[in-house]
């Protein structure tokens, strides 16, 4: 049985976007990602999988309905702050 998708759409500078294309045209099949959505989800998710670690005692956190947290892009502080992280 196949597993319901839900779509979430990531903004990345314009920088960070030719990265990831980069990345996924480079060693994507050879690291197993056929698509930029594969490569994409695998990263988010090994980063929730952290983050639960970290937080949450390793245990999954109760699932937020679309519609659950703030769209849209970020502020330009946000995003000033982000691009200071790795």
């Amino acid at each position: 049985m196949k597993k319901a998708t839900s779509h979430i759409t990531p903004y990345f500078t314009q920088e960070q976007a030719d990265q990831v294309r980069a990345a996924l045209e480079a060693v994507g099949r050879v690291e197993g990602y056929a698509s930029l959505s594969d490569l994409v989800v695998a990263a988010t998710m090994r980063e929730v999988k952290r983050l639960q670690r970290k937080h949450n005692g390793g245990k999954p956190w109760d699932p937020v309905p679309a519609g659950g947290v703030r769209p849209g892009r970020r502020t330009r502080a946000e995003t000033a702050a982000s691009e200071d992280r790795p």
